[in-house]
């Protein structure tokens, strides 16, 4: 069973009341489930429990406001749920390796010194490139504000954008060695703004003459909307003769497209695939030669 939808639902709602109070049971009663199957669910395809993915998140949340505002760290600790500020100073030193007051200090004065948040998003990506109809349109970086996980995210927004069939993609490319003969999730956190288009995670399988083997850019699930942050994902084969692996985030139009905490991993026969079956019409043999035919 494909439970994608499913743990959508779960993480929009959570997303949407991270301020809130939030147990497991309130979670998998909102998406219909039993709190052990919900749970089953959840770990084994975000690899964490839902009691980890709230605190993540909140931590996330909590650090973009020790370096946005002003707030002070004891309101940003209740605004978040934690009973005290030495719990929230714990658990943010558990993932951020320093105390909330020292990482403000710390991590302000590093973005100052860097030239601001402007500089810091112009600075190269290690691994991704920028490439589509009109990629001089658009433009990638490093978001330190809105992040998923961590300290930074990666963005895709249009910039000069001004017809609808105009696209860009933040990709990479590799080789397909590591994984030949074996069934590949990728999967992605993406949150959205200004959406008036659509964005989607895109894989591409080819071969050594760059034939399509195995190619999914959930043109049949596309982002259209304003979303909060949300995880999707694409299975798809990896036959033997496989030699390129291309993945990325597509942005169609105009729009602003958040990605954090891609990941990559082998899954077995029993995971659907997601392969859009590229079908072309071959012809017995040549026809309107002459271009008069209708």
């Amino acid at each position: 069973m494909n439970y994608q939808q499913i743990l959508q639902k779960a993480i929009s709602y959570i997303e949407d009341n991270l301020h809130e109070p939030l147990t497991l049971e309130s979670v998998a009663f909102y998406t219909g489930f039993s709190k052990y199957h919900f749970l089953r669910i959840f770990r084994k395809e975000t690899g964490m429990t839902v009691g980890d993915y709230v605190r993540i998140r909140r931590l996330a949340s909590a650090a973009s406001m020790l370096l946005y505002t002003d707030e002070p760290i004891i309101n940003i600790a209740y605004h978040f749920r934690f009973g005290t500020q030495e719990s929230f100073t714990r658990a943010f030193k558990k993932v951020y390796h320093m105390p909330p007051g020292q990482y403000r200090r710390i991590m302000n004065s590093i973005i100052d010194k860097n030239g601001g948040k402007k500089m810091k998003q112009q600075q190269k990506m290690k691994g991704w490139f920028l490439s589509g109809s009109h990629p001089f349109n658009y433009e990638m970086g490093i978001d330190t504000k809105v992040v998923h996980q961590g300290k930074c995210s990666g963005y895709l927004k249009s910039v000069t954008v001004q017809t609808a069939d105009e696209f860009a993609t933040m990709m990479q490319q590799f080789k397909a060695d590591k994984f030949l003969g074996k069934r590949v999730k990728i999967s992605a956190f993406v949150k959205t703004k200004n959406m008036n288009g659509f964005c989607s995670l895109w894989m591409r399988v080819d071969n050594v003459l760059h034939d399509v083997l195995q190619f999914d850019n959930m043109s049949d699930r596309p982002i259209v909307k304003d979303t909060n942050w949300n995880l999707y994902s694409i299975v798809l084969d990896v036959p033997e003769n496989s030699a390129l692996i291309s993945f990325g985030v597509l942005l169609s139009g105009k729009g602003h497209v958040w990605v954090d905490q891609f990941k990559f991993e082998e899954v077995d026969k029993s995971v659907p695939t997601t392969n859009l079956e590229i079908a072309y019409d071959v012809l017995d043999e040549p026809v309107n030669l002459s271009f008069e035919e209708e």
